[in-house]
């Protein structure tokens, strides 16, 4: 029996399925290169990670995916200490429409 909301990490780790959703997502970070392990500079804070698990589901109620992800807990952050800006450039949904358009 899959448990299809998790609370924790402890709980996860009690499942194979879910240990296997886990190890899915670790093979995924290192093969994509997603981070560098370095050495902590003394004047900054680490930012601790969480796991997040979601139970996918087909139109049919049926178990599509267990999903993993490794999230951080960023909410110690001071402005100004651990970040400085904040933004995520996202083009408009027209820009990528013309650039479609001149593309074709």
């Amino acid at each position: 029996m899959v448990i299809l909301k998790l609370a924790s990490f402890e709980e996860a780790i009690k499942l194979k399925e879910w240990i296997n959703a886990t190890e899915e997502k670790i093979q995924m970070i290192e093969k994509n290169h997603t981070w560098l392990l370095v050495d902590r500079p003394s004047n900054k804070n680490i930012i601790k990670p969480r796991w997040i698990y979601k139970t996918k589901m087909n139109i049919d109620d049926t178990i599509n995916k267990l999903k993993a992800r490794l999230v951080a807990k960023g909410y110690p952050q001071l402005p100004g200490v651990d970040f400085s800006e904040t933004f995520a450039p996202v083009a408009k949904l027209d820009t990528i429409r013309l650039l479609l358009a001149l593309a074709a």
